[in-house]
């Protein structure tokens, strides 16, 4: 196999794209962009996103748009991170991001995207099966790993990142004791909720990536501040250089490039807080990052191992999911799905895959309680870290849970002509078939589509054998009348 793919970053701090050849299941980068975008510099007090900082995003979309000419949705994967997490206007922004870029993004969570740096960074260590210690900071954010080989033990993610740190403790390039020691002092209250459990697990190798973590090795070993790598001693000296220099214009130091100067300060102190609250000495970099870690991962589910695959088995197991009650749902919404869109015919439709994921998902909420499970379902798929799912993903799984039973009421402000709506009706349907629980498998039932809604036709004689389902679709067609659509069902013609 050998192919492109690419990733992009949408990060607080810098926009990335990444391109790698895909060789025997191993990805060779290489092409990469970065766009010195600072989002996070442009997030009010109360997380709006201003009109500068949204055109620098959509600015630098634009190149990458024409560096992706040609590639396949599928050889693409665009990722946002904490301030899209938290911007209020981050929806506005993103349809325009999207018109841009040619690419839909996802925003991902603080977890997931943990889970992914520790991917990326991994693959690029020399012995993976030592426990490592991963730290991310970001512009907005702070990712922390433990992981061994390829599988992470521990992950979070704090709200600190270089860019709001900087512009909050240093405005105006000003440097000085005070918003120093303010700077490490936010810091360590931030990881004094995680610096126990990690310092307990312990870690053979501690790693720093991303571009913090870049710029400061080069500025240590350029200026003769560290022999190699990210050193305590180091940033000590390095603190007291821009201490001395009293503002960052008349800092004069090797490798501190006119990008990173802005945000470095910030960046400093987090680090300096990390190396305290952890108790580290030294650290190296890797090359690894966020971007490479999001490669791997399209890389997997391009070869049918998709993590949220594993993700979904990981669920009904936790909550304890009749598993052959699950299966036979799943199949009979597959069956009735591919009947009315011929493309679901492909197990690898998406479409086709999220009905599935939902299906099998569908009575995770009866671990809660019975009454009302579609509701406690919808909740735990909606809030519950689910690795390899994105924000938007997870909300599409909760929206099709919720609607697998009761009132379509709930759903009713899905766009008319989003695929959702026959997702929607084939999971009904197959909940309402297999409502008694018992083992009928895939039924002869056939759907259809029409313009103003469904029809289906069972075999001759098959309601009247079974008279608690004939009542379900009874109640089924007053649904979706109740939203504007037809569902008419009919047996066949015998003979």
């Amino acid at each position: 196999m050998q192919d492109a793919i690419a990733a992009i970053d949408l990060g607080s701090n810098s926009f990335r794209l990444q391109v790698g050849h895909v060789v025997n299941e191993q990805i060779y980068a290489f092409d990469r962009l970065r766009e010195p975008v600072r989002l996070a510099a442009g997030l009010s007090p109360d997380n709006w996103l201003s009109d500068e900082a949204c055109q620098r995003g959509i600015a630098a979309l634009r190149l990458f748009h024409e560096r992706l000419a040609g590639f396949s949705p599928a050889a693409v994967r665009a990722v946002a991170t904490n301030t899209l997490r938290v911007a209020k206007n981050a929806g506005i922004f993103l349809r325009q991001a999207e018109k841009a870029l040619g690419f839909p993004i996802e925003v991902i969570g603080g977890r997931e995207e943990a889970r992914l740096i520790h991917l990326g960074v991994v693959h690029t260590l020399p012995d993976p099966h030592r426990q490592q210690l991963i730290v991310d900071i970001g512009g907005g954010s702070t990712e922390f790993i433990i992981g061994k080989g390829f599988e992470p033990v521990l992950l979070d993610s704090l709200y600190m990142g270089c860019v709001g740190y900087s512009l909050r403790y240093f405005p105006d390039g000003k440097i000085g004791k005070h918003g120093f020691r303010e700077a490490e002092l936010s810091s360590c209250r931030e990881l004094q909720s995680i610096a126990h459990d990690y310092r307990k697990l312990g870690w053979d190798l501690a790693v720093g990536s991303s571009g913090t973590a870049r710029a400061l090795e080069e500025i240590l070993v350029g200026n003769g501040l560290s022999a190699g790598g990210i050193t305590r001693d180091g940033l000590e000296k390095l603190r007291a250089i821009f201490l001395r220099a009293g503002h960052l214009d008349a800092v004069d130091l090797c490798a501190l490039d006119s990008d990173r100067r802005p945000v470095i300060l910030g960046g400093l102190a987090i680090m300096m807080a990390v190396f305290r609250e952890l108790g580290l000495q030294h650290m190296e970099f890797s090359e690894g990052a966020l971007r490479l870690g999001v490669l791997y991962d399209l890389l997997g589910r391009h070869c049918r191992n998709d993590l949220r695959d594993t993700t979904v088995d990981a669920f009904m197991s936790r909550y304890q999911v009749n598993m052959r009650q699950a299966g036979q749902v799943a199949d009979t919404a597959c069956a009735l799905f591919a009947q009315i869109d011929p493309a679901a015919a492909d197990p690898a439709n998406m479409d086709r895959r999220f009905l599935r994921w939902a299906a099998l998902l569908h009575e995770v909420g009866i671990s809660i309680a019975h009454a009302g499970c579609h509701k406690h379902s919808a909740y735990i798929l909606a809030n519950a870290d689910m690795p390899g799912f994105s924000r938007v993903d997870q909300a599409r799984l909760s929206r099709l849970v919720l609607a697998h039973r009761g009132r379509l009421k709930r759903v009713e402000e899905i766009d008319p002509s989003m695929p959702d709506w026959l997702l929607i009706v084939c999971l009904r349907l197959a909940v309402v078939i297999h409502r008694a629980r018992d083992e009928r498998g895939v039924p002869d039932v056939i759907l259809t589509r029409t313009r103003r809604g469904f029809i289906v036709t069972t075999p001759p004689g098959w309601l009247q054998e079974l008279p608690l389902t004939a009542a379900s679709f009874e109640e089924e067609r007053l649904q979706w009348r109740s939203v504007g659509r037809a569902l008419i069902v009919r047996a066949a013609q015998a003979g």
